[in-house]
């Protein structure tokens, strides 16, 4: 699907032409060195972690894990490969995620070794040739596992008039900024070197390490009766100890799948609007709104009493810089009482929730179960809402890089797997906004969540209308 010039959807919705593909990766002495790099003082972070306990779960029940994150873009013209080559490396060793690799230690531990000198790190252009469109997106998720060194890779697909940058990265080394990221620093450092043979001045990277190591900091100091892990272990409870499941049937999880992306449009440019208006009457925003609106669909199906939702954030702090590449994303627990009440008290109670779990980001999970052994970890196929504001990071960090002309045609796409969890985004932006759910490739799911989808717009658009809502199911 479309938000304004950028495409975000599955793999198969990647425009793509066959043409002669270049793609960097690493040579055999940094590759060596990469393995000799001693264990880091720098802990894994939580997400990282838990990113890895799955990946090694499910690899030993032989199912598949979604764990690439895969951003491209056209350039008018032939790829000055130089000056790409340049801008590549200059990326890579500019922030110190890149350096990282982890080995399993058993019982769902890992440790992080990690080089020292980022000057090792050292990618070059491999020319492979001429490729179809199916082998370019076989091509392009082939890389390294996420306890492998290297598991990021980046390439062009030259064309007659123009080439498709790609960069596809695991997801250990990054949340959804880096799409912003590549884009403007990458490819902005490429359009310099090959516009002017200057390479760009760039502000300091900021330090994703600095970050795992606060973090630990951070988490260590709490106990199980921490505000945040009481918040936590309460949240839990009321969900079979562990976290919301969607209230509609996805298929067996534990079947391998890939997964497929539906969307849906919930509302047009005056509908947005006027939601908006009603969410401000009800001393609300419009992520408050939205979620009062879920709870209601998940009431109607369910006939559940209280809404409970799991939306991420960014944890970077006034610290961190806002365009460091790392994986930064807490999750922040939803609460929203949605039976026999109108939209305005549950509007105005989803965003106190909203709002005053903003910390909780900083109160891993993960965290909570070292402290809390006896509540689950979170089982498949559990929701998590992504709400993105086109004014607001990351998503106007990538509609910017098109706007000041870096690149044409931004994309940002999944490896195609299907992953643990059910991510259900919700774009707001000038054209209105609009719903999508990537979900397990089967016809039950597909049935469920086009179901769960025309419900929501249902509830949407009537708020929208009249500034209530009525039954939608």
């Amino acid at each position: 699907m479309r938000i304004g010039k950028i495409t975000v959807g599955a793999l198969d919705e990647w425009t793509l032409s066959a043409g002669s593909v270049t793609s960097w990766h690493p040579t055999a002495d940094s590759q060596e060195k990469a393995m000799r790099a001693p264990v880091s003082s720098v802990p894994v972070s939580y997400m990282q972690g838990q990113h890895l306990r799955n990946y090694c779960e499910r690899k030993v029940l032989g199912l598949n894990f979604s764990r690439q994150i895969i951003a491209s873009c056209e350039v008018p013209g032939t790829c000055d490969i130089a000056a790409m080559d340049q801008a590549v490396n200059a990326y890579l060793r500019r922030h110190d995620t890149f350096r990282s690799w982890f080995k399993d230690l058993g019982d769902g531990e890992f440790v992080r070794h990690a080089i020292e000198d980022p000057a090792d790190i050292e990618f070059v252009p491999v020319d492979q040739g001429v490729m179809s469109v199916e082998e370019i997106q076989a091509h392009v998720i082939d890389i390294p596992n996420p306890l492998e060194w290297g598991c990021f890779t980046f390439g062009i697909i030259q064309n007659e008039n123009h080439f498709t940058f790609f960069a596809a990265m695991d997801h250990v080394h990054g949340d959804a900024t880096l799409i912003g990221t590549t884009m403007l620093e990458a490819n902005g450092m490429y359009s310099a070197l090959s516009g002017t043979g200057q390479a760009l001045t760039l502000p300091d990277a900021g330090s994703f390490d600095d970050f795992c190591v606060r973090e630990r900091e951070h988490t260590s100091a709490l106990t199980v009766d921490s505000p945040g892990v009481r918040a936590w272990i309460e949240f839990a409870e009321n969900n079979r100890d562990g976290f919301p499941e969607f209230p509609l049937p996805l298929g067996n999880p534990m079947e391998a799948t890939s997964s497929d992306m539906t969307s849906e449009v919930l509302m047009d440019p005056a509908q947005t609007e006027r939601f908006e208006s009603a969410c401000t009457a009800a001393g609300a925003r419009f992520v408050g709104g939205l979620f009062a609106c879920l709870g209601l669909v998940e009431h109607e199906f369910t006939g559940a009493l209280t809404y409970y939702g799991l939306t991420p954030r960014d944890s970077r702090t006034a610290s961190d810089n806002f365009m460091t590449q790392g994986w930064f994303t807490g999750l922040i627990p939803i609460t929203v009482p949605v039976a026999a009440t109108s939209f305005s008290d549950a509007a105005w109670a989803a965003q106190a929730s909203f709002d005053s779990g903003l910390d909780m980001a900083r109160v891993p999970y993960y965290r909570v179960l070292e402290l809390a052994p006896w509540l689950n970890w979170p089982r498949p196929n559990f929701p998590v809402t992504n709400f993105l504001h086109g004014g607001a990071a990351p998503l106007n960090a990538i509609l910017a890089a098109s706007d000041m002309g870096l690149a044409n045609n931004i994309g940002i796409y999944p490896d195609g797997r299907f992953s643990y969890q059910l991510t259900i985004y919700i774009f707001r932006y000038g054209e209105g906004t609009v719903m999508a759910i990537m979900h397990p490739d089967n016809p039950v799911a597909k049935k469920s969540v086009t179901r769960y989808m025309a419900a929501m717009k249902s509830v949407s658009a009537r708020v929208a209308d009249t500034g209530q809502w009525g039954r939608v199911a």
